[in-house]
């Protein structure tokens, strides 16, 4: 079985398979208004669990990685890779919908976007020369923040929520955007801090 005789890169493809569900039910969801079509918030239903399951099995794919000392080649460039196919992924598919534009604009879509252009082209010439550039924990709480609030933005139109609970919801999901642009832009600062000191010391 190669790769995949292992559950942490079993869980790794099928959080994979996952993400592409997940836009798939969006692509399906295309431009119309929840408001205008209410059968279609079964659709966004699945597309709610479907990225929950999907963004918290990563928890579980570490969690059995590291238990079972089953961190592999793969799995560390396949784990981020899925990540970030998921989360960018559903902010584009965000950007550009008329029900949750105004929560993900595209210009915060495309900070995140050139935050991990930047950081893998450091990483993989870092690891180049045989140095580990592993996720800090500002990279962690970026994901976290990210993840928050994608599931709050398709939650909230997911389920219909009225008065007080929509108010409250609508300000979780736009505070849980904002950390995710903090957290981004940070988690970056950090990480070019670390390869300015690597470098500083030689690139050793």
């Amino acid at each position: 079985m190669g790769v995949f005789q292992h559950w942490p890169n079993r869980i790794t493809a099928l959080r994979f398979l996952g993400a592409l569900g997940l836009f798939v039910i969006f692509a399906l969801h295309g431009m119309r208004r929840v408001e205008e079509l209410p059968a279609e918030r079964g659709l966004l239903q699945w597309a709610f669990w479907l990225f929950l399951v999907t963004s918290l099995s990563d928890v579980l794919d570490g969690y059995l990685a590291r238990k079972g000392n089953h961190i592999t080649a793969f799995g560390r460039i396949a784990d981020p890779f899925v990540d970030k196919v998921l989360v960018i992924g559903a902010m584009v598919f965000l950007a550009v919908m008329p029900w949750s534009q105004p929560f993900f604009p595209a210009w915060i879509v495309v900070v995140v976007l050139s935050r991990e252009f930047l950081i893998t082209a450091i990483r993989g010439y870092v690891e180049s020369q045989g140095v580990q550039f592993p996720a800090d924990w500002f990279g962690k709480l970026k994901m976290f923040a990210q993840c928050i609030a994608v599931g709050v933005v398709i939650g909230i139109h997911a389920f219909g929520f009225e008065g007080e609970t929509l108010r409250f919801w609508t300000l979780v999901g736009h505070w849980a955007v904002w950390a995710t642009l903090v957290t981004t832009v940070g988690s970056c600062f950090s990480y070019l801090g670390k390869t300015r000191r690597w470098l500083l010391d030689g690139g050793q």
